[in-house]
């Protein structure tokens, strides 16, 4: 017969259970201050035809609380340099890559409002000399229930009609397109 202690299994969930779902805090618990940081290094999609473009760089989010602003600043690179084209970026639900963009799910929308009310929604970016250099502030959040660390941001093909397309299609996901490039929202260490 196995014997099997199951107070070390217990200790173990309980301080998952603090460390993620405390008190509706989540991921501030992680944190050794009221700030947090974090970055989503972008790659293209591993299931793009040939020609089309291959994006690449960084997403930097910072939130100095959980009542503050979320800022977010975009350095992507590899666009066709002859395109003004607009980009499309939005967060979606999953932070799996394993099926390159397409197991990313469609877009995070945990208060489930039509687009473009989703915490996630970007907007449109136009590439100038092949890259996105912007900074915006966002609804989302690196804190709580709601947090956006673990999920991924999806770069598209086309423009966001902004849920003005007059299709379901609009308010579900701006009907913008494939995915170009993608990448998982992790929390990043302060000290770098």
């Amino acid at each position: 017969m196995i014997r099997f202690n199951i107070l070390p299994l217990l200790a173990f969930l309980l301080s998952c259970h603090v460390l993620f779902c405390g008190s509706g805090s989540g991921l501030a618990y992680a944190s050794n201050s009221d700030s947090l940081q974090a970055v989503c290094r972008m790659q293209p999609n591993t299931r793009l035809e040939p020609g089309m473009p291959r994006v690449y760089g960084h997403i930097l989010f910072r939130q100095s609380g959980p009542k503050e602003k979320l800022s977010v600043t975009f350095r992507l690179y590899g666009l066709p340099a002859d395109s003004q084209q607009p980009r499309a970026m939005h967060i979606h639900e999953y932070g799996d890559l394993s099926r390159g963009c397409d197991s990313t799910g469609g877009h995070y929308n945990p208060l489930n409002v039509n687009h473009p009310q989703h915490p996630g929604d970007f907007g449109n970016f136009v590439p100038v000399n092949k890259k996105i250099r912007q900074s915006l502030e966002s609804p989302a959040t690196l804190f709580g229930k709601l947090s956006i660390v673990g999920r991924s941001v999806v770069i598209h093909e086309g423009k966001d009609d902004l849920g003005r397309g007059g299709n379901v299609g609009s308010l579900l996901n701006g009907n913008a397109g494939g995915r170009l490039a993608c990448c998982v929202i992790g929390l990043r260490n302060p000290q770098n």
